[in-house]
């Protein structure tokens, strides 16, 4: 190779150390580019800001005192007649006269004749078992005569005494006689009596089985009827809410329920001699309706229902159909809603269902404090609106919160909201049932 004009001998590239400096180039440009990202994604540092106050938790509140609940009970059942019987036939004849009374929905008066059979063969049977009746009489009274004869002539010893007894042993068979046609007359004049079917009640018919003309014998059934001066209703009790109850077999008894032992709340007992439970009927088809009755528990049923496992209160309404006080029938199969009254609960607070939470947790807030706190209840009765605890269950230094809270920690500072007034009344939160008992809205600093 020629020597260059510098005089220096020309470098030599060699091919092998190309590819060497490209490898090295493409390394720093990656871990150039790794830093970068590194410094790039590094969140700035901010300035810390000062922890930020608590909120207070804002609810509604009521004030509850101990007093006195009268236990309602509430449930549903239906109508049915006190007596439901099928009439049938005891003898056999043709239908010869239906009563006008004897039709489907008609009403009739006890001892009333709803059906006759033809009876002339029965008016036949009456006058030959007279006509016995008197054939054995007569033979009892020449029986007795011979018999008298005989005696005093067995006194005077003119007749043998074995012909005295003869005599003796005919009169006794003519008086068997005279009792069998008197049985056989009874028994013709009864069969002649059933030909007319007479009503055992008051009542009502609900359905005809038979017609004019028709043939009919003994067990032929000729429709069914039932009485309408009472009628019965049964409803569905949970047993563990018959101890509320006041109930006919503990007046009976003399029965008192001893202390319930739940809290110190205590039930005001009934004398014997007061009436049973009263029951207010309505009718839960139509709210509006003008059905309202009112009844008595008469008895519990002796079993619990098979598929509920509840006791059974029979309800017995007097004049049911209204027949003598003008008011809206009430008729077997109706559905009704029954309110019982039972036992007065002493010594008790009441809450609206509104305060409760996972069933049996309520919210508190202390009256001077201001804070919240929540404990555990047990209730001793509940209905749709409210739920009564013992007294001891709630604080006295304590309100109840009614406000559906989300966000409940324990001891968490409160800010009351006040109620808000109707026209012209002061702002109170009103205790179900009992007394008001106005709060102050008081706010935290």
């Amino acid at each position: 190779m020629p020597p260059s004009e510098s005089g220096h001998p020309p470098t030599e590239v060699t091919s092998s150390a190309l590819p060497a400096r490209r490898w090295a180039g493409g390394v720093a440009l990656l871990i150039l580019g790794i830093v970068g990202f590194v410094l790039l994604s590094r969140e700035p540092a901010r300035p810390k800001l000062p922890p930020a106050k608590p909120q207070a938790v804002r609810t509604r509140v009521l004030a509850v005192q101990p007093r006195e609940f009268p236990v309602v009970l509430r449930a549903q059942g239906v109508v049915r007649a006190r007596e439901e019987i099928t009439l049938s036939a005891q003898v056999s004849g043709r239908v010869a006269r239906v009563s006008e009374q004897f039709e489907d929905g008609s009403f009739f008066a006890a001892n009333e004749i709803l059906l006759e059979l033809e009876d002339e063969d029965y008016r036949t049977a009456v006058a030959m078992s007279e006509a016995r009746l008197r054939s054995a009489e007569a033979a009892r009274q020449l029986a007795l005569l011979s018999h008298r004869r005989n005696e005093g002539l067995l006194k005077d010893r003119l007749l043998p005494e074995a012909q005295a007894e003869v005599t003796e042993a005919t009169l006794a068979q003519a008086q068997a006689d005279v009792n069998s046609a008197v049985a056989q007359l009874e028994r013709a004049r009864r069969d002649l009596e059933r030909t007319r079917i007479r009503a055992p009640f008051n009542g009502c018919v609900r359905r005809r089985g038979v017609g004019p003309g028709q043939l009919v014998g003994p067990g032929t059934v000729l429709g069914s009827i039932f009485s309408v001066d009472e009628a019965e209703v049964r409803l569905p009790v949970a047993v563990r809410d018959i101890r509320f109850m006041e109930l006919p077999e503990q007046a009976r008894r003399g029965a008192t329920p001893g202390d319930s032992g739940q809290g110190g709340a205590g039930l005001s007992l009934t004398s014997p001699a007061e009436p049973a439970a009263e029951v207010t009927l309505t009718d839960p088809l139509d709210p509006a309706s003008a059905l309202r009755r009112v009844g008595f528990v008469v008895r519990t049923e002796g079993a619990l229902d098979e598929n509920s496992l509840d006791a059974l209160l029979v309800v017995r309404v007097p004049d049911p159909f209204g027949l003598s006080s003008g008011k809206p029938p009430l008729r077997p199969g109706h559905p009704v809603t029954g309110l019982v009254r039972g036992r007065v609960l002493t010594n008790v607070v009441v809450l609206p269902r509104a305060a409760v939470r996972e069933l049996d947790r309520v919210n508190f807030v202390h009256r001077e404090k201001l804070t919240l706190s929540s404990r555990r209840i047990t209730a001793l009765w509940s209905d749709e609106e409210h739920i009564v605890v013992p007294a001891d269950a709630v604080p006295a230094d304590h309100l109840v919160a009614t406000t559906q809270l989300v966000y409940a920690p324990e001891g968490a500072k409160v800010e009351i909201i006040p109620e808000t007034p109707a026209a012209g009344a002061s702002p109170t939160n009103a205790v179900p049932g009992g007394t008001n008992h106005p709060v102050a809205a008081r706010r935290t600093p």
